[in-house]
């Protein structure tokens, strides 16, 4: 987030997926973002948002020197700014926080990657706000470091045998890491788990030649959404499933947009034993620029609404009783967050606040539902093979769909098959 600047996120990030405007903590009390100073005009600072006041604010923290434009930054839990740095082939990190009328560093140490690493990025803020994460990913194997929050400096974790790319947390604490490796020329969704040394479990397993990429996940109610091109070989469709559920990944035609790239940034928390229930924020561009879709599983639509301006585009995060928060800069009005709350209810009108309308896709109610489950509920994949009874939709006509598990939350689902030898 920033104040009148253009955050240089416009290139694609990891693995093809837009970068957001700005970083958020997943807690959601501080942003970050690199912003662009109105006196020059060329020279980047970092700024860091406060978002769990009363109103929203800002603080700049530049430096003795103007930041790169590909500088990333990061949003630490106690509000200091992790600030990432490529200089001399290095990968120098350090901790930034206001000191007054100036800028505090605390210089944490360097990483020095091998020829054959392409780069390495940080990882999406961690549980907790205190420790941060970076990949590394080389040609046969990835690198996971920890770069904040260890005794000594950046510390190697783990290395991941493949090229890794993504990252998404499946828990509150911070031990499960998500990431998804190609090997053989297939990608696949893999588990890290940072307690046991960094091994690494399958996690989707939708079809044996297949690409399924995790894109987000929710701890509290297990919800996660899933990039795979399963249902439709070579062309990667946007699904969703429930980790510890034997219920199969499903692929909703409504998410399904020609000419867009759908990406989805947020997930409503809190919703325990109700994954059908979470809103789903969605990122969608198209040839006349991004906006916002708002989609739950539980819906046979998308609710596809104007950004607000000055949206800090991808970003934002919703509060446990369906408040949606988008920030935003303008001239007028460089810190703000706009706030839209989504019915409680499906139904034809738009949230509270804006004006919307239904998408092209899935307004006769049709969700048709396609591919496998994840790695750990028992079921092979099939992309073709729908599955009955749920959320509203009718199970086989010519026999009664079987009892099946309520979905099981995160905290209690059997993450032994998921994640263990």
């Amino acid at each position: 987030m920033t104040a009148c600047a253009i955050e240089p996120s416009a290139d694609p990030g990891d693995g093809g997926t837009p970068k957001a405007g700005c970083s958020i903590t997943a807690e959601g009390a501080y942003a970050a973002r690199l912003a662009r100073s109105e006196e020059s005009g060329e020279a980047w600072y970092p700024e860091r948002w406060t978002l769990d006041g009363p109103e929203p604010y800002a603080v700049p923290l530049p430096g003795n020197q103007p930041e790169e434009p590909g500088t990333e930054v990061q949003p630490m839990g106690d509000g200091r700014v992790l600030v990432h740095r490529v200089a001399a082939g290095r990968h120098v990190f350090a901790l930034l926080y206001p000191t007054g009328p100036g800028t505090g560093e605390l210089s944490l140490g360097a990483v020095e990657c091998p020829a054959d690493v392409s780069g390495l990025r940080l990882l999406p803020p961690a549980p907790g706000g205190e420790r941060a994460y970076a990949l590394a990913a080389g040609a046969r194997s990835t690198v996971l470091w920890q770069v904040a929050g260890g005794a000594f400096g950046p510390e190697r974790v783990a290395e991941i045998p493949g090229r890794c790319s993504g990252g998404v947390w499946l828990d509150r604490a911070g031990r499960m890491l998500a990431v998804d490796r190609e090997t053989g020329g297939r990608t696949k969704a893999v588990v890290v788990d940072l307690e046991r040394d960094g091994e690494v479990s399958p996690l989707l397993q939708i079809a044996p030649d297949s690409d399924d990429r995790l894109l987000l996940a929710d701890p509290d109610s297990g919800l996660v959404l899933i990039g795979s091109d399963a249902p439709s070989p070579g062309r990667e469709r946007l699904g969703w499933g429930v980790l510890g559920s034997t219920l199969p990944v499903r692929f909703p035609e409504c998410l399904r947009m020609p000419d867009c790239v759908v990406t989805p940034f947020a997930v409503q928390p809190g919703q325990v034993l109700t994954p059908e229930r979470c809103g789903v924020a969605l990122r969608v561009d198209g040839a006349f620029g991004s906006w916002v879709g708002v989609w739950r599983p539980a819906d046979r639509q998308v609710r596809h609404l104007p950004p607000p301006d000055g949206w800090l585009t991808g970003a934002g995060l919703w509060t446990p009783d369906g408040e949606l928060r988008l920030p935003c800069s303008t001239p007028r009005s460089p810190c703000g967050v706009a706030r839209l709350v989504a019915p409680d209810a499906p139904g034809p009108e738009g949230l509270e606040g804006l004006e919307g309308s239904e998408g092209p896709e899935g307004a006769d109610g049709s969700d048709r539902t396609e591919g496998a489950g994840c790695a750990g509920d028992g079921r092979s994949g099939n992309p073709e093979e729908s599955a009955p009874g749920e959320s509203g939709e009718p199970g086989t006509a010519d026999a009664p769909a079987p009892a099946r598990p309520r979905p099981v939350p995160l905290q209690q689902a059997p993450l032994a098959r998921l994640v263990t030898k």
